[in-house]
């Protein structure tokens, strides 16, 4: 479990995940070298990282919640062959081992499409295969679980909160953002590393540091990056983790999904295709604690007329790259 200072720096960088230690210290009443120390811990032993994401839909990505189904004795062999893809995140295995769920991102065209097409229906060990089309996030990537960011007080977080360029130009839904080749090193460096050092970003895309500091300070201002922090919810104490498939109709689909943004047990809503098109991520202490957000939160919203639960045994990849495992040390 995480003690006070080490949620109050987790929910720091949840505001601002290239936030300098100095001012991160300063917020938090302690020095640089204390920020700087447990941030290394929680890397090293809790696997926390922060790293940079292209929003999707601004790059003209589609977003695919995969759901397949395989033998016992398949599966995690079918969910390390997905973890190792370029073009997935957020695997899980589910439902007994026998189910894995991952978010797919493709690009326009059939080749786009690979995994859809023709990777997964060629596995002969997979035995189910359904795809819905992610519509609309209601939150998720850089709108962050509740549960994960309740430590600081709003005026801790607004002196985090990162300057707004003025000089960004406003951002078009839809519009893929203009990005060239250095735009392109620079969003793999942070992929790997959101806070990696300005001198590293200027050797990987041949800028100078006050150039990248710049175009980054743009391309976070008008949405086309975000930078995301994963770190495991139990250290928040969420010992139970499950994914919500729900039917609603259509004329209540956007006032329910909005209400469920009320709900800080949430950390994913988002409009599906599918006869499930409302799905969630739910984050509870325990099954009692399932138990009574399904009865008490969920059953105050009529409108939601099936609703399909599955617990999520494992996560074998987050938004980011696969992380080296984390060490271990003794104190």
């Amino acid at each position: 479990m995480l003690d006070e200072l080490d949620r109050a720096l987790v929910h720091a960088l949840r505001i601002d995940g290239r936030a300098p230690f100095s001012r991160i210290a300063a917020v938090l009443g302690v020095s640089p070298q204390t920020v700087a120390r447990r941030y290394r811990r929680l890397r090293a032993e809790a696997g926390l990282r922060v790293v940079g994401l292209a929003d999707p839909h601004r790059a003209g990505r589609t977003q695919w919640l995969l759901r397949l189904t395989a033998g016992p004795h398949a599966a995690q062999g079918v969910a390390r062959a997905l973890v190792r893809r370029g073009d997935t995140a957020w695997v899980h295995l589910t439902s007994g081992g026998t189910e894995i769920t991952a978010v797919v991102e493709t690009t326009p065209g059939d080749d786009g499409h690979a995994l859809l097409l023709r990777d997964v229906p060629r596995t002969a060990t997979v035995t189910a295969v359904s795809a819905h089309c992610l519509l609309h996030t209601y939150r998720g990537g850089p709108t962050v679980w509740p549960g994960g960011a309740c430590t600081l007080s709003e005026e801790q977080q607004e002196l985090l909160r990162p300057p707004v360029s003025g000089t960004a130009p406003e951002a078009v839904p839809g519009t893929p953002p203009s990005l060239d080749t250095a735009d392109r090193a620079l969003l793999t460096v942070l992929h790997h590393d959101g806070r990696a050092a300005l001198g590293e970003l200027a050797a990987a895309t041949g800028r100078t540091p006050a150039t990248v500091a710049r175009r980054l300070a743009e391309l976070r201002a008008d949405g086309s990056v975000f930078l995301d922090v994963e770190l495991d919810p139990r250290l928040h104490g969420a010992g139970l983790h499950a994914l919500l498939w729900m039917t609603v109709a259509p004329a209540h689909l956007d006032r329910v999904a909005l209400a469920l943004t009320g709900h800080r047990e949430l950390a994913f809503i988002a409009a599906t295709t599918g006869r499930t098109n409302l799905v969630a991520t739910v984050l509870c202490t325990d099954p009692a604690d399932l138990h009574r957000y399904l009865t008490r939160h969920l059953a105050a919203l009529p409108e939601i007329t099936a609703l399909e639960s599955t617990p999520v045994l494992r996560t074998l990849k987050s938004s980011g790259p696969i992380p080296p495992p984390p060490t271990r040390t003794s104190h």
